[in-house]
């Protein structure tokens, strides 16, 4: 237990503020982050742990993320064989972890909404169409099966398309005739 305490303690003093901060994954400085230069508050941040980072990040301030950003950059600068476990998945976590533009953008229980939302407007496009065919008129006199026959019986005496079609010899097709 004291040499967990004096390993952190080690630590803490050894952490040199870097000239530049910089992001685990990429080389660019972040925007939320002041230059170097500029002023910097003198208040310490005491390290934070870097057992379970995963559940705190959400939590922490951008400046105690910048100080654990740091700390892992540090850490990491060590040979990887000897860093513990906690320390690699705070590392990947930082690096790689799903907040900040890699953050999710659809929350639990979204599928549902859209599945009951997308049902929803079936049934409403469904309503509207029933209810513009109970207000139709009625179909034309020319769809019935009386008519297409009458028309068959009148392409046969004026010999419609007498090569292939209902005037040919031998046809067997049903001519005019569409409905059941």
């Amino acid at each position: 237990m004291q040499a967990a305490a004096a390993l952190r303690l080690a630590r803490t003093r050894a952490l040199p503020r870097a000239t530049a901060v910089r992001c685990l994954a990429t080389t660019a400085s972040p925007s939320h982050v002041a230059p170097a230069g500029a002023a910097s508050s003198s208040v310490k941040l005491a390290p934070i742990p870097l057992s379970n980072v995963e559940a705190q990040w959400v939590k922490l301030s951008s400046e105690e993320k910048v100080s654990v950003q740091e700390q892992l950059e540090e850490i990491q600068k060590r040979d990887w064989k000897t860093l513990s476990l906690d320390e690699k998945k705070a590392a990947y976590y930082v690096a790689f972890g799903p907040h900040g533009p890699r953050a999710p953008i659809s929350q639990p229980g979204d599928g549902v909404k859209i599945a009951f939302w997308t049902l929803a407007l079936v049934a409403v496009a469904g309503g509207l169409y029933a209810t513009a065919r109970s207000f139709a008129p009625p179909p034309p006199k020319t769809i019935s099966k009386e008519w297409e026959e009458a028309t068959n019986e009148r392409a046969l005496e004026l010999k419609l398309n007498p090569i292939t079609g209902i005037s040919s010899e031998g046809y067997k097709g049903k001519g005019f005739v569409q409905t059941k």
